[in-house]
């Protein structure tokens, strides 16, 4: 089999494994795009649209960053599906600055996931040489309050994938592929909430939208066999259980949705699919469901701690993948470390998962700003 092909069929498993997108109604390229980048949000179940408090907000909710101040680079390293042992891996480097002239933040980061080293064959085993093959992404943004209650942030991104060499033989098309899409979100975190028999929870709840992936398909061959990428719908709600002066409590909780729609013959354009992709079956069956809770103790200007844990569930019909996860950090001055875990054995009888064993490190600098509105710290600490 040539080698584009093969990698096209592992780009297809990847896809599958990650976010079955088969199962959606649809087929989608690049799904490292909805892989969850970071490890504090991977220890919390892969939510983060309604926390969304520190760098990783350009991909959970770029929105969130418009309540912040400061600045704050940060970066993550993951083996991916190391059940697999194909040397699969992830990078991502995230940097947000705010400008006071702007009136809000610019962001920016970028995604790398290295699928490993391949031998290139025609239709016989001769080695014809090696190559590399990779996707990778460049996100810019900007994040600025409409009101006090109300942020907005928008993300352009570049998104370049490599999965085969120059062809040889008979091959068709270049194996590399580049395209565009961009990012639109909202994020409230009211200063006064009311609810009946409850109180005011305002300063403790937030809530945010996040409609990303939003662009043209992409493709390797020829226009005709494009595939869109994975535009995605998230919605996320954060609530501060508790909060005093060495300890608090966060939970929250993230609904997400692909926007993808194939037919028999061909996929709709993501202006399209974005209404189009809700399907016949209850909808409620069709979204991914996270959640998690993150105790913190200690306090600013002082040694903080970090414990998470979450759940993850997507239905069977629509890819069955279930998982719990785990996680810790530390913060100190300006420097902070995160790690998480993602365990799938309660769900598969103990066998091993492509997810099962997953880590995740981050490693975090931020200064200036107000206290708790950066140096990555979490909201309300």
């Amino acid at each position: 089999m040539k080698v584009l092909v093969k990698l096209l069929l592992m780009g297809m498993l990847f896809g599958l494994i990650q976010k079955s997108i088969h199962a959606q109604g649809g087929e989608s390229a690049v799904p490292f795009l909805i892989l969850a980048p970071d490890s504090r949000s991977g220890g919390i179940g892969e939510s983060g649209a309604g926390l969304a408090d520190n760098g990783a907000a350009i991909y959970w909710n770029p929105a969130g960053i418009a309540f912040l101040t400061g600045s704050e680079v940060s970066i993550t390293h993951s083996n991916w599906l190391p059940q697999f042992n194909l040397d699969l891996f992830y990078d991502y480097l995230t940097y947000r600055q705010y400008i006071e002239s702007l009136s809000g933040s610019i962001t920016a980061s970028i995604t790398y996931m290295n699928f490993g080293e391949f031998v290139k064959t025609l239709d016989s085993p001769t080695a014809l040489g090696t190559f590399r093959s990779f996707d990778a992404a460049l996100t810019l943004g900007y994040a600025t309050k409409l009101s006090s209650d109300w942020g907005i942030g928008l993300n352009f991104r570049i998104i370049h994938s490599k999965l085969s060499d120059a062809p040889v033989g008979e091959e068709q098309g270049s194996g590399t592929a580049t395209s565009v899409s961009f990012d639109i979100a909202t994020m409230w975190r009211p200063e006064k909430f009311d609810i009946p028999f409850i109180g005011d929870i305002g300063k403790k709840f937030s809530m945010g939208i996040n409609l990303s992936n939003l662009g043209p398909k992409i493709y390797y061959i020829d226009k005709a066999q494009a595939d869109p990428i994975p535009t995605n719908l998230r919605v996320g709600f954060a609530y501060q259980v508790f909060s005093d002066q060495y300890n608090s409590l966060m939970y929250t909780l993230d609904l997400s949705k692909l926007l993808i729609d194939k037919d028999s013959t061909e996929s709709k354009e993501f202006y399209q699919a974005i209404f189009t992709s809700w399907g016949k079956k209850p909808v409620f069956r069709s979204i991914d469901y996270s959640m998690g809770l993150e105790y913190w103790y200690g306090q600013p200007g002082d040694f903080l701690f970090a414990l998470r844990s979450g759940f993850f569930y997507e239905d069977p019909a629509y890819g069955n993948r279930k998982f719990v996860t785990f996680g810790a950090g530390i913060r100190y001055d300006i420097y902070g470390f995160d790690f998480s875990y993602i365990t799938t054995s309660i769900f598969s009888g103990g066998e091993n998962h492509p997810l099962s064993d997953t880590l995740r490190f981050s490693v975090t600098i931020g200064w200036d700003g107000i206290p708790g509105q950066s140096r990555g710290l979490p909201r309300g600490i």
